[in-house]
């Protein structure tokens, strides 16, 4: 007996084929845990590094360099989940993945949310362990908990933005290492250019000029203010409009990128 065919409407096979293609990277994932390194050791790396081998050296006026430093290596950790993003994308290109999905009737779109929708859980995760080495190492947040929550929330909502321009590396770029190369090299330059390991005021003038428009330096900033107190209002409202203008741009042109493809994997 012939099944009805079920007559979706478009926001509704959004949803739904978002979930799916979101539950199926978690799937992935699981069966190999070992691509969860760089997500999770990353993080770790940096907050010992530069608590124990340059802490020493680098003065902080007005805090202990701890508190200081780990709220940059938050936003650090999103920052550098573009290459993870771009990876996973390209990977599922090469391997023809996205091509069979394409031959079914999935939302189109629900291709790439879902796999910015997995990196961003992927993020609260490397967040988390983070936060916890953090704590570990001596890190005190002063302005209360839920503004802790708030800058969490705040990077949170970054990560998920940055991850599409990892969509775009990844569409563009169809070697998995070559992508992942391309997202870390974009990362690096805006991460050290930034507010994340020194106060901006100790930079050379011209790169100050760059450092305090680099949206990264807006988010650390925000969860500074939100962890140690200060004037927030700024640096937050700076933050949630460069993630709004990032998913406004690089959303759609992912999505354009893939409609007008004649097929997954070439250009």
């Amino acid at each position: 007996m012939t099944q009805p065919v079920v007559h979706r409407s478009a926001p509704m096979a959004l949803i739904t084929d978002t979930w799916v293609m979101t539950r199926r990277n978690l799937r992935r994932q699981f069966r190999i845990p070992s691509q969860l390194a760089y997500t999770t050791a990353l993080p770790v790396m940096w907050v010992l590094l530069f608590v124990y081998v340059f802490g020493g050296s680098i003065q902080v006026p007005g805090a202990s360099y701890v508190d200081f430093l780990v709220p940059g290596i938050l936003v650090l950790s999103v920052a550098f989940g573009i290459a993870n993003t771009a990876l996973g994308l390209s990977d599922d290109l090469e391997s023809g993945v996205l091509d069979r999905f394409r031959s079914q009737p999935v939302s189109r779109p629900a291709l790439l949310i879902g796999r910015a929708l997995f990196d961003t859980m992927r993020n609260v995760l490397g967040l988390l362990i983070a936060l916890g080495v953090g704590f570990a190492v001596g890190f005190e947040y002063h302005n209360g908990l839920p503004a802790l929550v708030g800058a969490f929330a705040l990077t949170v909502a970054l990560g998920f933005a940055v991850s599409w321009i990892g969509v775009l590396i990844g569409l563009a770029v169809h070697d998995p290492e070559a992508a992942q190369t391309a997202g870390t090299l974009l990362a690096i330059p805006v991460i050290f250019a930034s507010s994340t390991f020194v106060p901006v005021s100790s930079m050379p003038g011209w790169l100050q000029a760059v450092a305090s428009n680099n949206p990264i330096t807006h988010a650390v900033d925000a969860a500074r203010a939100l962890t140690l107190g200060g004037p927030a209002a700024k640096p937050v409202t700076a933050t949630l409009l460069w993630v709004v203008g990032i998913v406004a741009v690089a959303l759609p042109a992912a999505v354009l990128r893939y409609q007008r493809a004649a097929k997954w994997g070439e250009s």
